[in-house]
């Protein structure tokens, strides 16, 4: 397995990074929903059902707009 490095804004607009192990480059959804029951735990409970099959990418646009979260970067760590 290869390591990515997922670079992202927190929701105090900070830089942070978060290695995932991964056979593929995580998408920016894959990488949202690693990222998601690490930021928000109890958040990671709730349901996204709302806005599956309704619109690309619910859990990138869920930290986006609710939590202030953007992705970065994927990048396969060195």
């Amino acid at each position: 397995m290869k390591v990515w490095t997922i670079s992202f804004l927190d929701k105090d607009g900070v830089q942070q990074t978060l290695d995932l192990e991964s056979d593929h480059r995580p998408s920016e959804e894959e990488a949202a929903q690693q990222l998601r029951p690490i930021l928000f735990p109890v958040a990671s409970d709730l349901d996204l059902i709302d806005l599956d099959g309704r619109t690309a990418e619910p859990t990138v646009k869920t930290l986006k707009e609710q939590n202030a979260v953007q992705i970065i970067s994927i990048v396969e760590a060195s």
